[in-house]
């Protein structure tokens, strides 16, 4: 059952209103990732997905990311949409997080301008920050997407949103 969308105010965007299959878009705002203190991605160059129900998931252009600090890891995922996922630990002087960023080496073709473009889970990280504006992470654990105040849900991750 499709929940109550919120309402878009002037200058937002409802995620009820983002496409299925989901769209990829450029974002020229500036994207920060901070992880034990050190700022390990900084972009203006940044790929957004956009999909029903969800926030949006920043993949940032490797060139733009402070590699050292991204170590492979074992674990893989799929999406329908883009294809296989490959996951990075993210490790910064005293301080490692596991598969809390996920890239795609060989993407479908709708997806090839975010390969190897790198995104990140929000709540592993001491900050990700939209335009200035510090994201909270997508709800539930399981989904990446960052939520800045100009958009709205309600979100898939929220509790009993499992159905929707």
């Amino acid at each position: 059952m499709r929940p109550q969308p919120i309402p878009p105010q002037l200058g937002q965007e409802s995620v009820w209103d983002y496409p299925r299959p989901p769209r990829l878009e450029l974002t020229e705002k500036p994207i920060q990732v901070v992880f034990n203190g050190e700022v390990i991605a900084d972009t203006r160059r940044a790929m957004r997905v956009l999909e029903t129900s969800h926030p949006p998931v920043y993949y940032i252009p490797p060139d733009d990311i402070q590699m050292q600090y991204l170590i492979a890891s074992p674990r893989s995922t799929y999406c329908e949409w883009k294809g296989s996922g490959s996951y990075y630990t993210v490790s910064v002087g005293d301080k490692q997080a596991a598969d809390v960023a996920w890239y795609y080496a060989h993407p479908t073709p709708e997806f090839a301008a975010i390969e190897h473009y790198v995104a990140f889970y929000a709540a592993a990280m001491d900050a990700c920050y939209v335009d200035g504006e510090k994201v909270i992470p997508q709800p539930g654990n399981f989904y990446g997407g960052w939520v800045t105040s100009d958009i709205v849900g309600p979100f898939k991750g929220e509790p009993d949103s499992w159905g929707w």
